[in-house]
């Protein structure tokens, strides 16, 4: 099975739109949402919810004060200051367990903490991993991978695993990314737009994932659009497409229309020649180079 991830190296570039199009394109595929911190692209999908089961992603420090004789030891040795007149701060605790190694009378424990969701959907298009982290939460990237390996493991007849990515570089991108066959990256005409594109491709090539790119509303800023061509070029990679902005996208979302409208706006016919040179690239044997 293949796996197209598309990411974007900063937010609100359009990048859960654009994956949707792809998705009522693709006819048949096993989708996964990696934005777990903030994911949306069940609200363009509205999936029915088959399963959903607690995601463990840390360790707590728990004390048992019946056993503790407040020698202090825990307190002194904690890095994380979460330990404060002889409680455990929920807030600041990171679950490395030295408070537990350092007490003389066992009683500190570190217990498993709940930190997400993850959800197994069905969507009219076909199977649908997705997940909630918690606020504040750790293990995004833990949850990302959760996501992916629960995708690949619904794998039917679909050839094609089309993966949401988490926006930015940190490590649910990291997660998003590594291990796919082809990236789609969005970008958007801005200085911050460009800024972002440079380090999200720097990501890409460092775990030898080979990249495309597209401008989602181009045609707000002619010329900082022609100055990521121009970025692409230098550094050869492909421009696959240019979106121009379009309220009818807008319109498509906030009434929950089925994302095979997005098809009919005038957005959608750039949408659709932009998953043609994808769809290429993905299932066209030894022909990227990069």
């Amino acid at each position: 099975m293949r796996q197209l991830v598309v990411i974007s190296g900063k937010g609100g570039t359009g990048k859960t739109t654009v994956t949707a199009a792809f998705i009522a394109l693709a006819g048949k595929a096993v989708v996964a949402d990696a934005d777990v911190e903030a994911p949306n692209q069940h609200l363009l999908l509205q999936p029915e919810v088959r399963e959903r089961r607690d995601f463990i992603g840390a360790k707590m420090a728990v004390k048992d004060a019946g056993k503790c004789d407040r020698c202090g030891r825990c307190q002194e040795h904690c890095r994380f200051q979460a330990i404060q007149e002889m409680e455990v701060d929920p807030t600041r605790c990171e679950g490395c367990g030295v408070c537990v190694a350092v007490c003389p009378t066992g009683a500190l424990r570190l217990e498993d903490e709940v930190t997400g969701t993850l959800m197994t959907s069905e969507t009219e298009y076909g199977p649908f991993s997705h997940a909630l982290l918690e606020i504040g939460a750790e293990g995004s990237g833990k949850l990302v991978t959760e996501v992916r390996r629960n995708a690949e493991s619904l794998r039917g007849e679909e050839p094609l695993l089309i993966i949401d990515g988490s926006p930015g570089i940190g490590c649910p991108v990291i997660a998003s990314l590594s291990g796919t066959d082809l990236a789609l990256i969005v970008t958007e005409p801005s200085v911050s737009g460009l800024h972002d594109l440079e380090r999200i491709l720097k990501v890409a090539r460092h775990f030898g994932v080979n990249a495309l790119v597209c401008i989602n509303k181009w045609d707000l800023c002619p010329e900082l659009s022609r100055k990521i061509e121009s970025f692409c070029e230098d550094e050869g990679v492909e421009m696959v497409g240019k979106i121009p902005f379009d309220p009818g996208v807008l319109d498509v979302v906030k009434q929950r229309l089925p994302v095979k409208d997005l098809l009919k706006t005038r957005a959608g016919e750039a949408l659709v020649m932009i998953w043609d040179a994808v769809n290429k690239r993905l299932f066209e044997e030894n022909t990227f180079e990069q």
